[in-house]
């Protein structure tokens, strides 16, 4: 791994206050701080579950606080640019970080393979004027992980949006160029019932195709242990964790 963060914003910060993924249960909870870790430039390997706490709600009559990712990762699959980050939110973000980088233009599709569909409106929309610092913020402190992706069709940065959210959606044929947007609890053990085989098979013909790939761990819903094998499965070859 590099020394020094990969990003001029994303360099390690907490959320203490009710906004973002902080807002949820608030009022309940006693874990009302949020780590947010920086992101660097590594490879598979480099990623490592995290001690801090990153994703807390009420759920069940209980407060339940999951710890994320040590550091969030910028890596390449097969040339192509990837984010790995652990609540689905920051999405938004590394997503205008490529388009000002050129490397995504106006109108793509946008592969979502999620067992949510993430297509929730969030509370205010984001100018399309709006700078660097300002995405940033917004993706913080406005956006969660249920709500990050109509913004991003509001600001016409994707055309169509393909949630692939079951065995019928995994056999569909999306037509390039297109980001792949993969959330790790697709392959939760609540989801084995459609098949990790075919899962597998079918994320690596679409990160063969993509130009673009982002990946959330999502701590809420998965074991960060087996979301991060998954990973090193699916895109480095590795034992698949079960």
């Amino acid at each position: 791994m590099r020394n020094g963060p990969a990003d001029a914003f994303y360099k390690g910060f907490y959320l203490d206050k009710p906004l973002g993924n902080n807002a949820f249960s608030w009022e309940k909870r006693k874990v009302r701080r949020l780590y947010v870790p920086p992101l660097y430039v590594g490879g598979w390997d480099d990623l490592k579950p995290g001690r801090e706490v990153v994703f807390s709600e009420w759920e069940e009559g209980r407060e339940k606080a999951f710890a994320g990712l040590e550091t969030f990762i910028r890596t390449d699959y097969r040339g192509v640019p990837v984010y790995v980050f652990d609540n689905h939110n920051h999405a938004f973000y590394f997503w205008y970080v490529a388009r000002q980088q050129g490397l995504i233009p106006f109108g793509i599709d946008l592969v979502h393979v999620d067992q949510h569909s993430d297509m929730r409106m969030p509370s205010v929309f984001l100018a399309p004027e709006a700078d660097r610092q300002a995405v940033f913020d917004y993706t913080n402190f406005t956006l969660n992980v249920g709500n990050f992706i109509q913004p991003a069709l509001k600001l016409g940065w994707f055309g169509q949006v393909h949630v692939v959210d079951s065995s019928y959606r995994l056999g569909e044929r999306y037509q390039t160029p297109f980001v792949l947007d993969l959330d790790m609890d697709f392959l939760a053990p609540e989801l084995d019932y459609i098949g990790n085989d075919l899962k597998v098979k079918r994320i690596r013909e679409w990160a063969r195709k993509a130009v673009m790939i982002t990946i959330a761990t999502s701590p809420f819903f998965m074991d960060q242990e087996e979301a991060l094998a998954w990973i090193r499965h699916i895109f480095d070859n590795k034992k698949a964790p079960r």
